[in-house]
């Protein structure tokens, strides 16, 4: 976090991206008992790593991966920061709708066998971009980039609307590791 540049995001209400990052990370809470249990319960599975390639200013970054570096400190489980510029393959392997997105959270076991993956943002989130993107094909279009900037308010004003964000993420990532630790 302390090597993080400060940045400023106006579209996601975010001031000061370096302070935001932490606010998150340090305000995090469980909300529900039994998703803490599921996460500490994982701790048996000592096999697992968990490698997240972000870079320090995407906005999805800021919110998500202080949740899930609390669910893998919960856990247990090894994590290692990718940084995406730097690891263009790894990233293309994870694409999202055929983008970059980030950050992705990537499962692996002890033989680096990928057992899941996760990002950008919960799918709640993510529905939102889709959508843009539905509507919006033609990047060269002049009103793209206005269009752009409003579904990014709209994805801030969804961060900033509460732990909603955090408590898809726990399910999503949840729902993952159920998948592969059975």
């Amino acid at each position: 976090m302390d090597g993080m540049q400060v940045r400023t995001m106006v579209h996601f209400q975010i001031p000061d991206t370096r302070a935001q990052f932490r606010i998150n990370y340090e305000s995090f809470g469980w909300t529900h008992a039994d998703d803490e249990r599921f996460f500490a319960a994982l701790g048996e599975h000592t096999d697992l790593h968990c490698l997240i390639l972000c870079t320090d200013w995407c906005p999805d970054v800021i919110w998500n991966v202080p949740v899930l570096f609390r669910l893998m400190e919960r856990s247990g489980i090894r994590t290692e920061v990718l940084i995406m510029e730097e690891h263009p393959e790894t990233m293309d392997l994870f694409l999202t709708d055929g983008g970059r997105a980030q950050p992705i959270a990537v499962f692996l076991n002890a033989d680096g066998e990928v057992l899941g993956s996760w990002g950008a943002r919960p799918a709640y989130l993510q529905a939102v971009m889709t959508r843009f993107k539905q509507n919006h094909p033609d990047k060269e279009h002049p009103d793209y980039k206005e269009n752009l900037n409003r579904t990014y308010r709209e994805l801030g004003e969804l961060y900033h609307a509460g732990s909603e964000y955090r408590d898809a993420i726990i399910r999503e990532v949840r729902e993952l590791f159920a998948a592969f630790t059975r």
